[in-house]
């Protein structure tokens, strides 16, 4: 059985996760003037993520210079100076930074090694039947109790719908990770179910990291 405390003590020693930015196509990079490592980035900002993250650099292809900001907020932690007023390929790393894991972020990493994943089988639409759709807008996804084979989810690509079985152990959808309305790809988790038995265990975790975890701004 997973050690999910074990596991959250193994996040707390490591709370962030390094991620890269690239040149989102080919041409020439400028980067911006007050980049230095240990810089704080921020990311995307607003209701609907409407305000740029920090400005890291301009790429300019056919007189068209285009921006470049930060995805997450997180540190900087090194800049291909190199690079500085060069032609890129589209793909090429251009810098570095590290990105504090929030809240939400480290409860969804316990939660997908903890729970069982249910993953989409193809890349299609997928919708709950009618009978635990209601039951799910009503009482909410925990609400709903699985069982292997059960009839769950309605499959809908090419314009055709297929009904589609669970698979795997029984027990409670702890979490949705799909939208109606959006089509998700192949091998995608659709759902979390939690045995049971780790009900509780699952359940103190994430008290945990809800009244534990530091934020960073």
């Amino acid at each position: 059985m997973l050690d999910i405390s074990a596991l959250l003590e193994e996040i707390k020693n490591s709370p962030y996760a390094e991620m890269s930015v690239c040149a989102p196509h080919s041409g020439r990079i400028r980067f911006a003037p007050d980049l230095k490592e240990g810089l704080i980035l921020s990311g995307p900002q607003g209701d609907f993520a409407e305000k740029p993250g920090t400005l890291l650099a301009h790429i300019e292809r056919e007189r068209n210079p285009r921006p470049i900001t930060c995805p997450e907020r997180g540190e900087l932690v090194a800049v291909r100076r190199e690079l500085d007023g060069q032609f890129v390929e589209a793909g090429t790393e251009l810098l570095q930074f590290r990105h504090f894991l929030s809240r939400q972020e480290v409860e969804k990493r316990i939660l997908q090694k903890a729970l069982h994943l249910f993953l989409a089988p193809e890349r299609a639409r997928y919708y709950f039947v009618p009978a635990k759709d209601i039951k799910i807008k009503t009482a909410g996804p925990r609400s709903v109790f699985v069982h292997d084979g059960e009839e769950l989810f309605i499959m809908s690509r090419m314009k055709r719908e297929t009904p589609l079985p669970y698979h795997g152990p029984e027990g409670v959808i702890y979490a949705v990770y799909f939208s109606h309305a959006a089509n998700v790809e192949s091998a995608t988790p659709l759902i979390g179910v939690c045995p049971p038995d780790m009900l509780p265990q699952v359940e103190e975790v994430v008290l945990r990291v809800q009244t534990e975890w530091p934020e960073r701004s």
